[in-house]
């Protein structure tokens, strides 16, 4: 019950203060990573491995300290707190749906930018949309989902790792000539490290929309992704809203064509809205599971 406490607390403290406006501890350990590649950077696998334990270890062994100080809970849920992404991802994606509205583009394709790694310059105002709602449905998962159940599973220390490590993939998981090797390390540790939470998230995603479209896009199309925990969430999560996702997209000037997902029309700004509406729903689909989860243990435990 303490840590569903703990829980609603940093949802509570992500909703009213968003994220840290002067320094944020995951653009600090960003900075670190970019330091570190900079030096230690070479194309094999074994120098992403110790990257990828130099960086990873001691903060985690931090955060695991809290189990050893007075009211540790509480530097528990600050540190989940700063492992969630909630609000920001509403902030980006808002900023992209306003200037979209404005009819405003170029504003919308720089906003759409900070988003997502793909080549923004050129999209229509249907592809900003697309890779938004894309971008909300699968940070749902990194940025909030995931987070939280780690910390169930694991604590802060969980909480800690899962984001982080979700961080180097995000900066080092790249299948291009650079990262093939030496990122490789940080892809597959975030794979594993996401198999049950996106699958968890996608199946909130169903229950909080069109249940029965999106259970068959998950089942249908999840595996067609390049990304094995991508595909399920994006699936699941354009199946409930009821749009199509995926299809061409440039990166790094390569065209790349995607498998689509979802079933319905193309996603316009409205949809935007729609998507983080869908992340709502289901953290009450979380956090009444939980609730129930936590009830029941205790239940038992006193008998």
């Amino acid at each position: 019950m303490i840590t569903m406490l703990a829980i609603l607390v940093a949802l509570a403290l992500d909703l009213l203060l968003g994220e840290p406006r002067r320094f944020h501890p995951l653009v600090g350990f960003g900075r670190l990573a970019l330091a570190l590649e900079r030096r230690w950077h070479g194309d094999v696998t074994w120098r992403g491995l110790v990257a990828v334990l130099v960086l990873l270890i001691p903060f985690t062994l931090l955060a695991a300290l809290t189990c050893f100080v007075p009211y540790g809970i509480l530097l528990d849920t600050l540190l989940l707190y700063l492992a969630i992404g909630w609000q920001s991802l509403g902030t980006h994606a808002r900023r992209v749906r306003d200037a979209l509205l404005a009819r405003n583009l170029p504003e919308a394709r720089r906003c759409v930018g900070h988003m997502v790694s793909r080549d923004s310059t050129l999209l229509d105002p249907a592809d900003v949309s697309k890779a938004t709602v894309e971008s909300v449905l699968e940070n749902g998962n990194d940025a909030v989902f995931g987070a939280i159940f780690w910390f169930v599973v694991a604590g802060a220390p969980g909480a800690v790792l899962y984001r982080l490590a979700n961080t180097l993939d995000a900066m080092w998981g790249y299948r291009n000539e650079r990262y093939r090797r030496f990122g490789w390390v940080a892809a597959r540790l975030d794979d594993a490290l996401n198999f049950i939470p996106a699958r968890l998230t996608a199946l909130s995603y169903a229950l909080a929309g069109r249940t029965r479209t999106a259970l068959r896009c998950w089942r249908t199309q999840g595996l067609r992704w390049k990304s094995p925990n991508a595909g399920p969430v994006m699936a699941a999560g354009a199946g409930s809203l009821g749009v199509l996702l995926g299809g061409p997209a440039s990166y790094h000037g390569a065209v790349q064509y995607r498998p689509l997902l979802g079933e319905g029309r193309i996603p316009d700004a409205g949809d935007i809205d729609s998507a983080l509406q869908l992340i709502r729903h289901s953290l009450m689909v979380w956090v009444v599971a939980l609730a129930g989860g936590a009830t029941l243990v205790e239940f038992f435990a006193t008998r």
